[in-house]
């Protein structure tokens, strides 16, 4: 039996963030690919294959999209396989953030 690749919910997130920044979508697109492309065990396996990124406690992930012009913070759930988008913004909108440990 074939091991299920991770998922990626609230695909529409990212879409509709890109489309307000046409600059994103290449970056997003290109994140989401790697992501869905295979089975990930943790946080470790990750950061090896996504240079820049960075580990933020609670199974969340951010990462660095477009030469780190956006951020996109993830939340793992590596034993089902699917991850949560949290957050998708510009680099600015991310500095402006009081509070990340909720996301």
């Amino acid at each position: 039996m074939k091991q299920k690749q991770m998922r990626v919910v609230k695909i529409k997130t990212l879409r509709d963030f890109w489309e307000q920044e046409p600059n994103a979508k290449v970056g997003l697109q290109l994140w989401y690919r790697k992501i869905t492309s295979r089975r990930w065990q943790n946080a470790n396996e990750l950061i090896a294959n996504f240079p820049g990124a960075d580990v933020v406690g609670n199974n969340r992930i951010i990462f660095n999209i477009r030469h780190n012009d956006y951020r996109l913070i993830v939340k793992f759930q590596y034993e089902i396989q699917i991850c949560y988008i949290r957050f998708v913004g510009t680099h600015k909108e991310y500095d402006k953030l009081n509070d990340i440990s909720n996301l």
